[in-house]
């Protein structure tokens, strides 16, 4: 996750992300992608259930909930265990995680063990009594997918009326005093509606955009060729970038992030490099200390069966099984290879990326590396920087 607001805008500094890491600020989640501490955050695929179909979707959910999912019993434990390794933040995610019926009073469960609870949606569950449920049992974020205007999204999500569904419960979730966030996955699709749809969310007050670059895990294999161009991808950051810095100077309170392409830090610290070189030194730092994709470090996913990866795209390789061990004796095995790995990832890198002078800021999505070159440390295809780029820094 590159924070665009925090970066471009002066939001982050070396001293507070110093702080989030010693554990002396967990209460300010938006340093979270700063940290270096050994408490990941970590995602909980509740449930592979959903009420939708969305064509990019990393986990195949379906109409049915699996019969190997965790019970109620069995999370409170898992919850436990997180609480114990002073896990910052459970996103709740699916399938759609409100289709299981214990989602209160699990979030409650979490967030009286001082784990923050965030919610993953489609949105389109969320009415006012929803949304005043979710607050009562301590939720305080909520991200909603919104993949474009109205006929974009829907068609994404394969139901007419998915798109209204879903800013309906933003304004739900909102109104009851949750924090709300947009997440748009791009393709060559909806590029076009990006504008749109983060003007909107502006209007709407939403607390975040983030804007999600497109991994082929799941569904999203099938969708691999509408993603875009290295051109096309160079030319959405640009505005991007232009578009950030502009809502800050009106003084929107949006903040804008980007997630599963760490090559927009690499690409935000050489945009500063030429607008504001006093700055270079700090952001260097910051992207260092951020350390490139978190996967198998300071991220975490848990399926719905209890398998444990290094992320939610890492559906195929299992690290282990919370029924088996505790997640805290899985996720700290020094023994295990592929999570060894991750945790020295740049010397690990084949390719571009490991030829990338800034591989320490970025690493590349190695899920996009494995389904495009059958190499997981291969190049990443999303990279959009030159080759005399990658070569400009030394870091």
């Amino acid at each position: 996750m590159i924070g665009f607001t925090k970066l471009l805008c002066g939001k982050a500094t070396v001293s507070r992300a110093l702080r989030q890491a010693s554990g002396k600020q967990r209460k300010e989640p938006g340093l979270l992608q700063f940290t270096t501490a050994d408490r990941p955050l970590v995602v909980w695929n509740m449930t592979a259930r959903c009420n939708l179909r969305c064509i990019h979707c990393y986990g195949s959910a379906g109409e049915n909930a699996l019969k190997e999912e965790l019970t109620t019993a069995e999370a409170e434990t898992l919850i436990d265990n997180l609480a114990q390794m002073e896990v910052p933040v459970l996103l709740f995610s699916g399938g759609e995680p409100l289709l299981r019926e214990d989602i209160y009073h699990l979030g409650e469960y979490a967030a009286k063990k001082g784990i923050r609870p965030v919610l993953s949606t489609n949105g389109i569950l969320i009415t006012k009594d929803v949304a005043e449920a979710l607050k009562k049992a301590g939720f305080q974020y909520i991200g909603i997918s919104i993949d474009g205007t109205a006929e974009t999204h829907d068609r994404f999500r394969c139901r007419e009326g998915a798109f209204a569904g879903a800013w309906e419960g933003l304004r739900r979730a909102r109104e009851a005093g949750l924090r709300t966030g947009v997440r748009f996955t791009v393709t060559q699709d909806n590029v076009e509606d990006l504008p749109a749809v983060l003007d909107q969310a502006v209007d709407e007050k939403a607390n975040r955009f983030c804007l999600y670059h497109l991994v082929y895990s799941g569904r999203g294999t099938e969708i691999a060729e509408r993603d875009l161009s290295a051109p096309e991808r160079r030319k959405m950051i640009e505005w991007l970038i232009d578009k950030t810095i502009e809502l800050d100077r009106r003084g929107e309170e949006i903040e804008i992030l980007t997630t599963d392409n760490h090559a927009d830090g690499v690409f935000l610290y050489r945009v500063i490099e030429e607008r504001d070189p006093s700055r270079l030194a700090d952001i260097g730092e910051l992207l260092t200390m951020h350390g490139g994709c978190s996967a198998g470090r300071k991220f975490a996913n848990i399926d719905a069966k209890g398998d444990v990866h290094a992320c939610q795209f890492w559906g195929h390789l299992s690290l282990g099984n919370v029924r088996d061990r505790p997640f805290s004796e899985i996720w700290r095995n020094p023994d295990h290879p592929l999570l060894c790995s991750l945790k020295e990832m740049q010397a690990s890198l084949t390719g571009r990326c490991g030829e990338c002078d800034y591989k320490t800021y970025c690493g590349g999505c190695r899920i996009r590396a494995e389904a495009s070159h059958g190499n997981l440390w291969g190049a990443d295809p999303a990279c959009y920087l030159s080759d005399e780029e990658i070569k400009g820094n030394g870091a």
